[in-house]
């Protein structure tokens, strides 16, 4: 008989957002009539159309599909050249940095680049997570075989949690203990934190000096409103020989269900072999990608190039504000409701601190039953977690206001 992957059994009963679809579905089910009022804010996905101008090149990318003159079939696993170089020319190249096109590698997502990544690293790495985290960084892990079992408070044997608080503002101190891989989020999800440029110059300086790797993901850089806070890990002096950065299309062009991202990997970083031999890690990633991807779909590849078009940009602007907007209505609503309240400002994120007397299940729970409205609670992004729930600023302004009116309306 075949045999199973045991460390799956090491994972905790359930990944957060279907813990919570579940939820959701049985308060649905047993309340039939109130499944209209019902307002999403936990999840966080967005909600409104994709940009025109990415609809336009999708279009005109399908339409080529149609014609033997203009059909493609496999592309480039890496990513076609005309997006890799737009990406590396305007999220790079124009700030100073210096990316190569080749440097970039177009996946269907940074949540999936987030785990592939383990591919290439050894299960001898002592790898560091801040706490609260999002899931996907410790659940590959637990998955890969890298760690031990997890304690009552799940935090799993074999890990470094870094605390994130609201004493340090929900940036994590520098290890103590030596570590290899390190975990870094900002915009942080899910406390919509960010860490200015001397923090990251610490974690940079830390990395180089220990021979460490930090694992960037910038998913929501394109939230930063704050001239002073860097976009990308690569800003900082140092970092392209010690970080790997994670973005994604997901959060600023609206891709969450079209799918596409990307990690930009310099050929400068090397990790150690077995026998103590320094090399790059960029083949290894590169053959990664050959055996185990066949690329996103052409009409993707061409969507996502035109978010940086002219249009594009103006269109993507425009998207990022009303998100943003919607954070600040959202936190003036929990603040005047005597709440503790973070982030929002530089993330589509709102940390709550919950009530006293409550934890961060019961305050969904109480959301759900008495305002049907859907949060997430901190306890499922880690021990650090527990007291806070986090309430997502994607959404329409209509449910936003809703939902604004809704929460000072909770009795506590």
């Amino acid at each position: 008989m075949a045999h199973l992957n045991e460390h799956y059994l090491k994972l905790k009963a359930g990944y957060l957002f279907p813990e919570i679809a579940r939820r959701v579905r049985q308060f649905s089910e047993e309340n039939p009539g109130l499944g209209k009022s019902l307002v999403r804010c936990g999840i966080g996905d967005v909600t409104e159309p994709l940009p025109p101008a990415v609809i336009e090149a999708m279009h005109r990318a399908v339409d080529e599909l149609a014609h033997r003159e203009t059909f493609r079939g496999y592309g480039p696993e890496q990513g076609y050249e005309f997006l890799r170089h737009v990406i590396a020319e305007s999220d790079y190249r124009q700030r100073g940095i210096s990316i190569t096109d080749d440097e970039i590698f177009v996946s269907d997502g940074s949540k999936c680049d987030c785990g592939n990544i383990l591919d290439i690293f050894g299960d001898q790495n002592r790898i560091a997570v801040v706490d609260p985290v999002y899931p996907v960084y410790v659940d590959t892990n637990v998955m890969a075989g890298h760690t031990g079992p997890a304690d009552l408070s799940g935090a799993y044997e074999g890990l470094v949690y870094l605390p994130c608080t609201k004493e340090n503002g929900f940036v994590p101190e520098l290890p103590s203990e030596p570590v290899d891989l390190v975990y870094l989020c900002f915009p942080n999800n899910p406390t919509g934190a960010v860490a200015t440029r001397e923090q990251l110059q610490g974690w940079v300086n830390y990395a180089l000096s220990a021979g460490s790797i930090i694992l960037y993901d910038a998913a929501y850089e394109a939230y930063i409103s704050d001239r002073e806070i860097p976009h990308s890990i690569y800003e900082i002096p140092g970092a392209l020989d010690c970080a790997i950065e994670f973005r994604s299309f997901s959060k600023n062009g609206g891709f969450t269900g079209v799918r596409c991202g990307f990690t930009v990997l310099p050929k400068s970083l090397l990790a150690l072999t077995s026998g103590g031999e320094k090399r790059s890690l960029h083949p290894l990633w590169n053959r990664r990608f050959s055996t185990k991807f066949n690329g996103v779909s052409y009409p993707v590849q061409r969507g996502a190039e035109a978010i940086y078009s002219e249009k594009g940009q103006d269109q993507v602007r425009h998207l990022i504000h009303d998100y943003l907007d919607n954070a600040e209505i959202l936190a003036e609503s929990l603040c005047s409701s005597g709440l503790d309240v973070f982030g929002g400002r530089n993330a589509p994120y709102i940390w709550v601190a919950v009530p006293p007397g409550y934890n961060s299940w019961q305050v969904f729970d109480k959301m759900l039953q008495d305002i049907h409205v859907v949060i997430t609670p901190g306890v499922g992004f880690g021990a650090q977690g527990e007291g806070y729930f986090r309430v997502s600023a994607f959404n329409s302004r209509e449910n936003v206001r809703e939902v604004g009116r809704r929460f000072k309306e909770v009795n506590w």
